[in-house]
């Protein structure tokens, strides 16, 4: 079996992989094992130096590592260096800050004394997918490695060449050989290193269809699992929010990585007494948003598959037919390529694809709504719950909007959800459970061990 690696711009073929064997699988998860067993024996201090030698890689190798991206997913150029950028901060977050993370927790106790320690569990399984082909990577092997963990990786099969190159980072990083691994193989064979003795736990990035298919045998198996899925993110628009600043967030949020982003906002949820006004602000933003060659770095590039774009046209043409109107967009371009145009849906209601689904490219869905309590329960009414957002002139009530009654993993007030090292990031209900980055997500794979002294 073989996997290809496809240029989404242009058709071309860049790269054709052959599927690991199962012996390759079992001698590279010894060999990550038995590495894992010698980093956990040095001191977070240790660790930390191959961390901050992988983050000056980075940032010494942007732009072949960036074009490498752009050219397997798709990705503007300008987002791929931002990328790898972000790369480069996560590993220096973690190699700066793990030993205070993870310092000793002491505990009073009636007699004796006790403290509460963290210690890593062994080699954690990461599916990861192709949306952010560097920074999923990164963001959970940071932290994971610097908490004394060993890692092997099951990337997405069309950036099994930016897999080749991370994995070529750390080896030249100076990270012990076999500590962080790429593995090609397919879906029967990552349910068979789930379930292997040697693995200790597992986190997924993707689809909540596979979060709930890997949370199903890794709870088989006893194994700690941390699941980041999918999101249809609200983004709620109060009738004395700043609109022209509004318009602006929603449009680089739901935009970014031409819409390819499980944080990215995907209902605008807006009041009906400034619902003609925000609508007609944001069309004139988007009506000049052209996709383009992602090399030339566009506002807009393809999307990552063609079978992603056909897919998403199917769930813009399902709304439609049932009431939908479309402002812009929502026709597939003629031409080479995974293209699809900047789209604008009003008139969304519940029941829609664009309303119930997520919808993973450059449409925006606009709901109205008739007040604030209207709002807060459109925006809560989805099985997702991943990010939300906010919009008011009063900073004191969307606070309190943002605590109390908005039902997410993170809210923004005033601005777009975005992951950031210092900060925890995950979702609730079908966005997953479990949290990445900041404190939250270095303790996610330890065993937090109390030890009691009498």
């Amino acid at each position: 079996m073989t996997f290809e690696s496809v240029n989404p711009a242009t058709d071309e073929v860049i790269a054709t992989w052959s599927r690991m064997s199962s012996a390759e699988v079992q001698e590279r998860l010894a060999a990550a094992d038995a590495a894992q067993g010698k980093w956990a024996a040095r001191s977070i201090e240790e660790r930390a130096v191959p961390m901050r030698r992988l983050a000056g890689l980075l940032e010494a190798r942007t732009e072949g590592l960036a074009a490498q991206m752009t050219d397997e997913m798709g990705k503007t150029i300008g987002q791929s260096r931002s990328e790898i950028g972000k790369c480069a901060w996560v590993c220096r977050f973690y190699a700066d800050r793990a030993a205070n993370l993870l310092a000793r927790r002491v505990v009073e106790v009636d007699e004796g004394s006790a403290f509460v320690t963290f210690e890593p569990l062994g080699v954690v399984f990461a599916i990861m997918p192709w949306n952010f082909p560097f920074w999923q990577v990164l963001r959970c092997a940071a932290p994971t490695l610097m908490a004394g963990n060993g890692a092997v990786l099951k990337h997405a099969p069309n950036v099994f060449g930016c897999a080749a190159a991370i994995e070529e980072l750390f080896r030249e990083a100076g990270f012990p050989e076999g500590l962080f691994q790429s593995l090609r193989i397919d879906h029967d064979q990552a349910a068979t290193v789930i379930a292997h003795p040697l693995v200790r736990a597992v986190t997924l990035t993707g689809s909540t269809r596979a979060g709930r298919a890997v949370a199903a045998l890794a709870g088989g198996a006893l194994k700690k699992s941390v699941l980041e899925l999918g999101g249809s993110d609200p983004y709620i628009v109060l009738e004395d929010a700043d609109l022209p600043a509004a318009v602006e967030a929603c449009t680089v949020s739901r935009l970014i990585n031409s819409g390819q982003s499980c944080i990215a906002a995907k209902r605008f949820v807006v009041v009906e007494s400034v619902r003609a006004e925000f609508e007609a602000m944001l069309l004139a933003r988007w009506q000049g948003i052209v996709p383009g060659d992602p090399r030339d770095d566009p506002p807009l590039g393809p999307l990552a598959r063609r079978d992603l774009r056909d897919a998403l046209h199917d769930q813009v043409q399902r709304s439609i037919r049932t009431g939908a109107r479309c402002l812009v967009g929502g026709s597939v371009p003629e031409g080479p390529g995974a293209f699809y145009p900047a789209t604008i849906l009003g008139d969304v209601r519940p029941g829609m694809p664009a309303a119930d689904e997520e919808l993973f490219g450059p449409v925006a869905a606009i709901l109205p709504v008739r007040d604030e309590d209207d709002a807060i329960r459109t925006a809560n009414a989805t099985t997702f719950g991943l990010g939300a957002a906010v919009f008011t002139r009063r900073r004191d009530h969307g606070e309190r909007l943002a605590v109390s009654a908005v039902q997410a993993g993170s809210c923004a007030v005033n601005g777009f959800v975005q992951s950031d090292p210092r900060l925890p990031f995950g979702g609730i209900r079908d966005s997953g459970y479990g949290r990445e980055l900041g404190l939250e997500g270095i303790r996610e794979f330890v065993n937090v061990k109390t030890v009691h002294i009498r």
